[in-house]
């Protein structure tokens, strides 16, 4: 099971009932941060989830509404007796600008390990999660995420028992790992059938509309995405400052065949939002609004 927190749904800066942007993610014991906007420890404390056990943290970009509360953060986890190493994943600058903001907080007891993106396109294995970076088209180097959780075959046991594999090596096996026995090794293939649909998050903000988003949103189980502007007044606004209404949000959500779209980051002028959305749900029906503290459980769906 995948737990998903929208921590706050804000844009440029922080509202008295918005926080700035930042989305948690929980996997086996294992928190996931995209983006860490001012206020994002209040958000984390407000929803009860931990800060010790947060082993990824993913930007999107380096503009301060999704970057300034990195600094304190690193500090509460220091001080709730974190030792592992802590992984950051970020564009090109990635290690000068946390090392710059670290000038308030240098001291932590734990190891930064910095992955910078540079191609347009990267992946990586981290804390059980396939993480697929893609870059978005914004005024500043900005990239969206999709987190994917991957689920193996089903355990084949009439294959098990016809090889005469160890029962004490099925479990192992079953888990994905290769296993020697008695001068024979045995293999997850022997005993796996294919692959079954994963769980899939995509999660992108501060962008243009672009078929980058499109294809790595392909089939998300939930698509989080920005909708900045509602009002049909601010579509040049959007394009002149790189940003996406609720219209094209779900416009790719419906083109990417996305299970469900949630909008968020919108701008602190955005009243009563929930008044656009009709005509929002005659593009993607399963489109809603984000708001600070939503939270969603997605587990695997049984074939």
């Amino acid at each position: 099971m995948l737990d998903v927190c929208l921590l706050g749904t804000g844009g440029m800066m922080p509202l008295p009932y918005r926080w700035l942007t930042a989305l948690m993610t929980r996997y086996n014991g294992s928190n996931l941060l995209i983006d860490c906007g001012e206020g994002t420890q209040i958000a984390i404390k407000e929803k009860g989830w931990s800060f010790k056990s947060i082993d990824v943290i993913c930007f999107t970009h380096y503009h301060a509404d999704h970057i300034s509360g990195l600094p304190g953060l690193l500090l509460t986890m220091g001080n709730a007796e974190r030792t592992e190493p802590l992984t950051i994943l970020g564009p090109k600058g990635l290690e000068k600008v946390v090392g710059a903001l670290r000038v308030i907080a240098p001291e932590i007891p734990f190891e930064i390990q910095y992955r910078e993106l540079r191609e347009p396109v990267e992946e990586l294995e981290v804390k059980g999660y396939h993480i697929r970076a893609f870059r978005v088209n914004h005024n500043v180097i900005c990239y969206g995420y999709s987190l994917e959780i991957p689920r193996g075959g089903k355990f084949d046991l009439e294959s098990a028992l016809a090889q005469d594999i160890p029962k004490r090596c099925w479990n192992r096996l079953q888990h994905g790992q290769t296993v020697e026995e008695n001068g024979k090794v045995y293999t997850p293939d022997m005993v796996l059938g294919p692959a079954r649909k994963g769980i899939k998050v995509t999660y992108c903000t501060d962008t243009r509309p672009t078929e980058g988003i499109q294809k790595a949103a392909e089939k998300s189980d939930l698509f989080i995405c920005e909708g900045m502007y509602a009002e049909e007044e601010k579509m040049e606004k959007a394009r002149q400052y790189k940003h996406m209404t609720f219209y094209e949000a779900a416009a790719l959500a419906k083109n990417a065949s996305v299970l469900e779209l949630w909008l968020t980051h919108f701008s602190p002028s955005l009243v009563r939002a929930e008044s656009y959305m009709p005509k929002v749900k005659k593009i993607f029906p399963a489109a809603s609004l984000g708001f600070d503290g939503r939270t969603a459980e997605l587990d695997f769906k049984e074939e």
